[in-house]
């Protein structure tokens, strides 16, 4: 898990504004200067001749000089457009107007390309009517017709170049490819294919080009099964796939962070075709995006070895993948190689940099790029403010916003999700909303209240917009806003967007409305592993994660192959199920699809699977066998000591942890806390909370707070722990709180309990667990009228306490038994199975409580409602006697069914293992302490620290 960067130093006073340049100058761009840009119009579209270039003021022959001039400027503005000089070509192409030259049918499609590429779609229609004034010679000509249509294409204006494409008398497959890039282009993708079906019928066969474009489409949207279904379409229609037809699908992986896919294609590549310059440039992100760092130093050996040269693109690729991967050195060396850089180089550099947390430096490429005749782009400047976002210092992040404006700079829609972004990443989330709220004003012409913005323009929130704020909103669980970005995104058409349509699913089940999940999911029609991800995680999340494995085989029926992300997923709703089976199943799929070694990620995964089904000596093995182990592997392993109770070896592994050379990070001492806690260890606990700034460098973060907190409850210090709450320099969240008022619960105070209480319920007004507690503090104290009285209120309210639920796996299905439902095929004989326990039971002289409760939730929804006895009745009946019956449960464990699952193991000689979400539970003849110990004693792992083991 990625740590916050530090803070970053204070922005340097501005550099001074970049030297003004010439209307003439080569780095100049008409759209700097509003005057200028309406001038170039003017002469395209036949001005008035009041402007004589010195060149020509020498008096020759009409004809003569009108030929030489038009030749002069040809090779003038050839030259230009080949070094990629948009602006200048536009320009010189304005002066050749002034001088009464006139382009020819080759000079012109040049021209009309420099018009797309400057982004200026005023100055391509005045270069589009010059056409039509030119007559046969320019209008009819064919290669001028299909640039007329090429420009509209990629200044993506679709319905223009509908329009010049229906007024050409004969359409080529040139012109029919540049409207199908048109529509792919626009995320057009039905039709972008109708297109290309319609250019057959019509007689037209497809070249690579025209298969090319459609491919890169739907690679470039995310639906890899589909551009690989035309990719094998097109070798099958005799057109042999080029190294161009693979760069295609490798790069729409990359560009939709399917790494995992690039990779895969780019393997199956190398077996046919030699990978070029612009194939190490594209698979290049994707070595970065999985820090698969040996992947990409083969890659640059490759490059060296074949004579490849470094150009500004693999140039700018390598310094990437080193600086993401930590190898700054190497970034740096490949930096001083590239011989020729532009400004997209500069700004790898000075991304790495800022990746390195050295600001002062990343300021000092800043000026270095000036000295080296390059001016800063709007990158450049999306690059500071992102960093500066991402720590919280919104106020340098604003003043980078003004900056840009005096270099004649507009901030754009990247420059606005690299700012929602960041904020959201420090936490800063009223800000990030008013961002995307400042950007729907903006786009319909009401922009008020940021002044930093007053000369920024229309900005239209696109995809990459609405995916961050979705996922903003996902986290805060605001599913009234999230409706509205809902609603915005269908009128705006956004809704084809697969990522869009995922973050809503995540959004809806992290809100708790699965309804609405699902209706996203079934209306998106290609669905990717993303989209199938998303509805994974929220079951899981709903405490459905037998629906969770269930939807792993559906997915895999629809022939997709799980990712990284997807076997993360169903690991750990094995362990929330303990579908120890299932899970080892997983185990061998991950061993066969990384032979090598899998992730560090997933062997974290893997131990806490492990761990959570009570099989902790497998979660050994693979803690043993990770090679090498990072810091999460580390945690993961304490974090299973810590739900089997085994404190005194979190402490060990820690100790062996620093021999490692390993540095602990801050989820570490959460464990270790906790571990302390377990224990009993106060004094060691407070010596690893100093320590932690002092030795360490780690500042305590509110959950460090908790961990002592709760600690300090246990042990019965409610008054010591309201004076750290009060001396702490953070802001109590509702974690805090709830600590506070469960350790008031466990000694029965009531005065701390009620000021918790307050504070809860002004944080979290709809939680009904605090009611619950504070229910409960009433009762123990003997306050029945007050204990009534919470749960009216939780009544007129409206809150309804989360339904229990236990999980037994058997065999290849997971089964659930939810309070109140009776669904359940074997629910007679799992009853019966009851009632002979019961008779048994009572033969011993013991007493227990009926499972009345079960059959209706109304009757007390505060109550336990053992449902695991439910869940152990059908182990005993479903399962062979020498296999251990394992369960899971969304809620704590209450002592009567401790008490009956203690005497059905004993009887029944069978070992059974229950995971109530706080401990582990080992019954084989009695409680193992080694699991659980006395699970009475007055301690219990915080939720807090659940949530951040999933490491």
């Amino acid at each position: 898990m990625a740590t916050m960067p530090p803070a970053l130093p204070p922005s340097p006073s501005p550099p001074p504004p970049p030297p003004l340049r010439t209307a003439f100058s080569p780095r100049c761009t008409a759209l700097q200067n509003p005057s200028t840009y309406m001038y170039h119009c003017q002469l395209l579209n036949g001005a008035p001749q009041g402007y004589a270039s010195p060149r020509h003021a020498r008096a020759r022959p009409p004809r003569e000089r009108e030929r030489d001039l038009a030749a002069s400027y040809a090779r003038e503005i050839g030259a230009c457009v080949r070094e990629r000089r948009w602006g200048a070509a536009c320009e010189a192409f304005a002066s050749m107007r002034t001088a009464g030259a006139a382009p020819d049918r080759f000079l012109l499609p040049q021209v009309l390309r420099a018009c797309a590429s400057l982004g200026a779609p005023r100055l391509a229609s005045a270069a589009h009517a010059l056409a039509a004034k030119g007559g046969a010679a320019l209008a009819g000509d064919p290669v001028v017709g299909n640039a007329i249509v090429a420009m509209y294409a990629a200044l993506g204006d679709v319905a223009s170049a509908r329009a010049a494409f229906a007024s050409l008398p004969d359409r080529d497959v040139v012109a029919w490819t540049a409207l199908i890039s048109a529509h792919a282009d626009a995320g057009e993708l039905e039709e972008a294919f109708d297109l290309f079906e319609e250019m057959q019928e019509s007689g037209v066969r497809p070249d690579m080009i025209s298969w090319n474009t459609l491919v890169s489409g739907f690679a470039r949207s995310g639906d890899l099964v589909a551009a690989l279904h035309l990719f094998d379409e097109m070798r099958q229609r005799g057109v042999d796939p080029g190294v161009n037809s693979w760069n295609c699908i490798i790069s729409g992986c990359v560009q939709n962070a399917l790494y995992d896919e690039a990779l895969e294609v780019f393997q199956e590549m190398c077996e046919s075709e030699r990978p070029d310059a612009v194939t190490v440039a594209s698979i290049l992100p994707a070595c970065a995006g999985l820090q698969a760092l040996g992947i990409g130093k083969q890659l640059h050996s490759y490059v060296l070895r074949c004579g490849i040269k470094i150009n500004v693109y693999v140039g700018a690729s390598l310094i990437s993948l080193y600086s993401e991967c930590g190898e700054f050195d190497d970034a740096r060396v490949v930096f001083s190689t590239i011989e020729e850089k532009n400004v997209n180089v500069w700004n790898e550099l000075v991304q790495s940099y800022i990746r390195e947390g050295r600001m002062n430096k990343a300021w000092e490429a800043f000026d270095l790029m000036q000295e080296d005749g390059l001016e800063p782009d709007i990158v450049t400047y999306n690059s500071f403010i992102a960093a500066y976002a991402k720590v919280g210092q919104n106020e340098q992040a604003y003043e980078l916003f003004s900056r840009m404006a005096d270099v004649g700079l507009k901030p754009n829609v990247v420059s606005m999700n690299a700012l929602i972004c960041g904020l959201h990443r420090h936490g800063l989330y009223t800000d990030a909303l008013e961002a995307f709220r400042y950007m729907q004003r903006s786009s319909d012409g009401k922009a008020k209240g940021w002044t930093f913005l007053d000369n920024c323009g229309p900005i239209q929130p696109t995809g990459t917009t609405i995916t961050g704020v979705l996922s903003l909103l996902a986290d805060l669980k605001l599913d009234r806003l999230g409706k509205e970005v809902h609603c915005y995104a269908l009128k705006n058409g956004l809704t084809s967007n697969i990522y869009i349509s995922s973050k809503l699913v995540d959004l809806y089940g992290k809100t708790g409305d699965m309804t609405s999940a699902v209706n996203v999911f079934q209306r998106i029609g290609n669905k990717n592993v993303v989209t199938w991800n998303s509805l994974m995680a929220a079951y899981k999340h709903n405490w459905k994660p037998e629906v969770t494995l269930k939807l792993l085989g559906e997915m895999l029926q629809s022939n997709l192959h799980p990712n990284l992300v997807t076997v993360h997923i169903a690991l750990m709703s094995c362990g929330v199920t303990m579908a120890l089976g299932y899970g080892r199943e997983l185990h061998s799929y991950i061993t066969k699809c990384w032979p090598g070694g899998y992730p560090a990620t997933l062997a974290s995964a893997l131990i806490n699977m492990y761990g959570k089904c009570g099989n902790i000596e497998d979660g050994r093995l693979v803690f043993k066998s990770t090679v090498p182990k990072d810091v999460a592997v580390w945690n993961a392993m304490m974090s299973c000591y810590l739900l089997h109770r085994m404190p005194r070896d979190i402490i060990d592994l820690f100790n062996y942890l620093e021999q490692s050379g390993i540095q602990p990070d801050h989820i570490t001492f959460i464990l270790l806390l906790s571990a302390c806690k377990q224990e009993g260890l106060f004094e060691e606990a407070q010596s690893y909370f100093y320590n932690m700034e002092d030795v360490y460098g780690i500042k305590p973060s509110l959950k460090h707070y908790t961990c002592m907190v709760d600690i300090m409850g246990s042990a019965g210090l409610l008054a010591e722990s309201l004076t750290l709450i009060q001396k702490m320099p953070l802001k109590p969240d509702a974690c805090l709180w709830s600590t506070v008022l469960k350790a008031c619960k466990l000694h029965s105070n009531l005065e701390i309990g009620e000021k918790a209480a307050k504070a809860l319920f002004e944080l979290e007004p709809n939680n009904p667990s605090n009611y619950m507690v504070l229910s409960n503090i009433y009762a123990d104290t003997g306050l029945l009228d007050a204990t009534e009285a919470v749960r009216d209120a939780m009544t007129e309210q409206g809150l309804h306490v989360e339904r229990q639920c236990s999980w037994l796996y058997n065999g290849t299905t997971v089964h659930s038994f939810e309070a109140g439902n009776l669904s359940h095929p074997a629910i007679d004989a799992i009853l019966s199975t009851w009632k002979h326990l019961t008779i048994r039971m009572e033969q011993s002289g013991y007493s227990t409580e009926d499972i009345g409760p079960y059959y209706n939730v109304e009757v007390d929804p505060l109550s336990c409602h053992h449902t695991e006895k439910i869940a152990v009745c059908y182990g005993l009946i479903s399962t062979y006697d020498h296999q251990p019956i394992r369960i899971s449960k969304n809620f704590r464990m209450c002592m009567e069914c401790h008490s009956s699952i203690k005497f059905i193991s004993r009887d029944k000689n069978r070992e059974i293992i229950v995971s109530d979400g706080c401990t582990y539970h080992h019954f084989k003849d009695v409680c193992s302490p080694g699991s659980q110990g006395n699970r009475y004693d007055q301690l219990h792992v915080p939720q807090e620290i659940q949530s951040e083991a999933k490491y």
